[in-house]
């Protein structure tokens, strides 16, 4: 068994494992970083420490959202480091079982397909597990 804190971009149902994700917050204000990666969204003051805001939107090469929506934070842990992930809205902790686990579906595009380790078959929908390490590392 496998506990997911769940979060969606666009259409699509996203999960990362529960141990990784330090908090989940509204959108918080963030400074623009020139020069840095498209995927880049800013950094931001989180009670002091400066961290890094990674747009999963733009990573996965997503449509912009719509205007007047701001993006929720997932703030996570990669390497000792703290990022925060934007995304569209905040899921549920949802436990799936090992047995509903299988690798991207092929009609993911190249890039999802790069970022995403597998999908959980849920009643409703799909759960695509994100992978963090890849997701974050926009160098």
């Amino acid at each position: 068994m496998t506990q997911l804190a769940t979060f969606t971009l666009a259409d699509h149902l996203f999960g990362v494992e529960v141990s990784r994700v330090q908090e989940v917050l509204r959108y918080q204000p963030s400074t623009k970083v020139y020069l840095a990666s498209p995927a880049i969204g800013g950094l931001m003051n989180l009670r002091g420490q400066v961290v890094t805001s990674v747009d999963l939107r733009r990573r996965l090469e997503l449509e912009p959202a719509g205007n007047g929506s701001e993006p929720m934070n997932v703030v996570v842990r990669v390497d000792g480091e703290v990022l925060s992930l934007l995304v569209d809205a905040i899921g549920d902790v949802v436990t799936v079982g090992d047995d509903l686990f299988e690798s991207p579906p092929e009609t993911l595009s190249a890039k999802e397909r790069e970022l995403i380790v597998g999908a959980y078959k849920l009643e409703d929908r799909l759960l695509l597990k994100l992978d963090i390490d890849k997701a974050v590392d926009v160098a």
